[in-house]
């Protein structure tokens, strides 16, 4: 398993390359959420959520506390 670390440097260069999309194509909301199979954001919200979330446990952990 990644670190925490590990974890929020892969959600920063995950923002980044949406962002260099994003100027470069705009971005609908169809895109964003429902990308499809081949296209650069194809399942991106799903990926970072998941990653976001590991993250969010490993703080509750480190800090003994719940949400």
């Amino acid at each position: 398993m990644a670190n925490k670390q590990e974890l929020i440097k892969q959600m920063i260069s995950m923002q980044k390359e949406f962002m260099k999309y994003e100027q470069a194509n705009g971005v609908t909301p169809e895109e964003y959420y429902m990308a499809p199979e081949g296209h650069p954001l194809h399942k991106y919200t799903e990926r970072y959520n998941e990653i976001s979330m590991q993250v969010l446990n490993m703080a509750h952990e480190e800090k003994g506390s719940s949400y």
